[in-house]
């Protein structure tokens, strides 16, 4: 498959979960800010000890942020298991060799990273999507231009090993719930 096919969303204040999940879907609308901010709005339900309110409860949300976004991994959870999906937290006491890439029943991975931005002044974490597209593993970090290509098996794990080292967490998202 040509790279221009392949479905890529740019990042957008700290909207990063939102493209992971679209990038991960290959769909400009599998998920929109407004069924993400219901999906974290229901888990506030669904746990009431997190229903107090503060005078920063506009904006600062027990799983989002309500201006900028910045969702947390309760949602994407919710939001995979939403669409028939399952997640499984990669043990980071294992390397990535212990990932099966070739496994039928993984979709692809998301991965949250730590980062600095603004010269180190901000430091939070991102979501990136990585999916195998017509046998091929891209990354489909929103920050990025475009997808890249991870030449092979070996080049994700390696990718994978330098995300755990550097304190990221590896999610992998199956097909089946």
């Amino acid at each position: 498959m040509a790279e221009s096919k392949i479905y890529h969303e740019k990042q957008r204040l700290q909207f990063c979960l939102l493209h992971a999940l679209n990038n991960l879907f290959q769909e400009k609308d599998a998920f929109t800010r407004a069924k993400l901010n219901a999906i974290a709005e229901k888990l506030v339900l669904d746990d009431p000890d997190k229903a107090s309110w503060t005078p920063f409860s506009v904006f600062f949300k027990p799983h989002h942020n309500a201006v900028t976004g910045n969702y947390d991994v309760n949602v994407l959870i919710a939001a995979l298991e939403e669409k028939g999906k399952s997640v499984v937290w990669h043990d980071r006491r294992n390397s990535a060799v212990t990932i099966d890439l070739e496994e039928g029943t993984l979709m692809g991975m998301v991965i949250n990273v730590p980062v600095k931005r603004y010269g180190g002044l901000w430091k939070g974490r991102h979501w990136v999507a990585l999916r195998r597209i017509e046998g091929v593993w891209y990354n489909l970090d929103s920050d990025f231009r475009g997808p890249v290509e991870l030449k092979d098996g070996g080049e994700v794990q390696e990718f994978l090993d330098a995300v755990i080292g550097g304190g990221g967490e590896v999610l992998l998202v199956k097909n089946e719930c």
